[in-house]
C-alpha cells in the first residue's frame, strides 16, 4: 500500500455522532462542551480542549473507580471545550451505547471509558464475595440521557437472566437486575480453593440483561 492510500484509508471518518468509533478499539468524541473520560485514555486530540480532574472521589473525577480494598482510585477527567478527542484503553474493544432519559446501566468501574456530561452517575460497591476472590466489585451506575462508552476484552456476550457469572468476567448489567452472591461448591472442589470461580454473581430478573467478556480481569488494582 502506498503512503497516500494508507493516509486516506486511515483518516478519521466524518460523522455527526458525538461518540463515533474509528475502529473497534478507538473512539472519536466530538466534544462541544464537556465529557468525562477515563484518565490516561487520550491518544490524540484536535481543537481547543482542556483536561481537569478533582481529588474528591465523591465528586466523581479522581477515584470514582475506587478499590475498596486499597483505597486507590483509577482517575478520570473532565474534558471541556470544542474539538475531537480520541480515546482508547489497552487495545480493548469499545462498546458505545445511547441511553434514553431514565434508562440506566451498571458498569464495572474498570470498564468505563467515557460518557457525556448529560449522563448522571453514582458509585456502588458490591460487597466482597469471599473477600479477595471477587475483590468487592466497584460499579458505576449510569443514567441517561446521553452516550456512554465501555470496554471489553474481546467481543462481549449479552445474557438474559436467570444466569450466574464469574465476577471477574462480568462487565455490566441492566440497572433493574442487581446481583446477589452465589457459591458453587462443586467448582470449588474441581478448581481448588485458590480460584475465584466458585464464587458467582447471580442475576434473576428475566426482564434485564448481563454483559460478560471472554476474559477474567482479576482485581482492578492488581
Amino acid at each position: 500500500m502506498d503512503i497516500d492510500k494508507f493516509i486516506s484509508e486511515n483518516r478519521p471518518d466524518e460523522g455527526g455522532d458525538t461518540f463515533q468509533l474509528e475502529n473497534s478499539k478507538l473512539l472519536d468524541i466530538a466534544v462541544d462542551g464537556k465529557v468525562v473520560t477515563k484518565a490516561g485514555a487520550m491518544v490524540a486530540y484536535e481543537g481547543d480542549l482542556t483536561f481537569t480532574g478533582s481529588s474528591n472521589a465523591e465528586g466523581g473525577i479522581k477515584g470514582f473507580i475506587k478499590s475498596k480494598a486499597t483505597s486507590e482510585g483509577t482517575p478520570v477527567m473532565n474534558v471541556e471545550g470544542t474539538g475531537h478527542l480520541y480515546v482508547a484503553d489497552d487495545a480493548k474493544e469499545i462498546q458505545v451505547m445511547d441511553l434514553d432519559a431514565g434508562e440506566s446501566i451498571s458498569v464495572n468501574g474498570n470498564d468505563v471509558l467515557a460518557f457525556e456530561s448529560s449522563v448522571d452517575y453514582s458509585i456502588s460497591t458490591i460487597g466482597s464475595i469471599s473477600g479477595a476472590s471477587a475483590g468487592g466489585l466497584t460499579n458505576v451506575f449510569l443514567e441517561g440521557p446521553g452516550s456512554i462508552a465501555i470496554t471489553t476484552h474481546g467481543n462481549p456476550l449479552v445474557l438474559t437472566p436467570p444466569v450466574k457469572t464469574d465476577p471477574q468476567a462480568t462487565v455490566a448489567w441492566s440497572a433493574n437486575n442487581s446481583p446477589s452472591s452465589s457459591v458453587n461448591r462443586s467448582l470449588s472442589d474441581m478448581v481448588g480453593q485458590s480460584s475465584g470461580e466458585q464464587y458467582q454473581l447471580e442475576f434473576s430478573n428475566p426482564d434485564g440483561f448481563v454483559i460478560v467478556q471472554p476474559f477474567e480481569e482479576g482485581n482492578p488494582q492488581q
